[in-house]
């Protein structure tokens, strides 16, 4: 990683925000800020970053998981579908086993990797690094 990674933190818990930002930078990172999925997409045009981090529930209830979902399917995010999406929850099971699969979608969209918040610090770094270096 010669040249900082940029992550996006996607997630209207501003608490949650603060704490990972303050992680990721002390790691070296750069962090981008989004506490919506519609203000989400507007950065992920703009800033173009490495990877994404994602909170499935935001402030409608499974805000998260449509903005994955778009940015996998819609025709206009095609240049940006590569970007890997690291996705974080508070709910404690699998919550994508909730989700049924659209009318005629042959597999359900999900994430590159799923945590449970409290994110397990060492496993989320050392998957963020496994990430980006693909």
């Amino acid at each position: 990683m010669s040249e900082k990674a940029r992550v996006l933190i996607i997630d209207d818990d501003e608490d949650f925000r603060i704490s990972i930002r303050t992680l990721l930078q002390s790691e070296g990172y750069q962090t981008i800020e989004a506490d919506s999925g519609k203000q989400g997409l507007e950065k992920i045009k703009l800033e173009k970053p490495d990877v994404i981090l994602l909170d499935i529930m935001m402030e409608t209830m499974d805000e998260g998981y449509l903005l994955n979902q778009v940015l996998k399917f819609q025709k206009q995010y095609e240049d940006f579908k590569a970007i890997p999406i690291l996705m974080v929850s508070s709910i404690q099971e699998d919550p994508l086993s909730r989700f049924p699969k659209a009318a005629g979608q042959v597999d359900m969209i999900i994430p590159d990797y799923y945590f449970s918040k409290p994110v397990d610090i060492p496993k989320f770094l050392e998957t963020l690094k496994k990430v980006l270096q693909k």
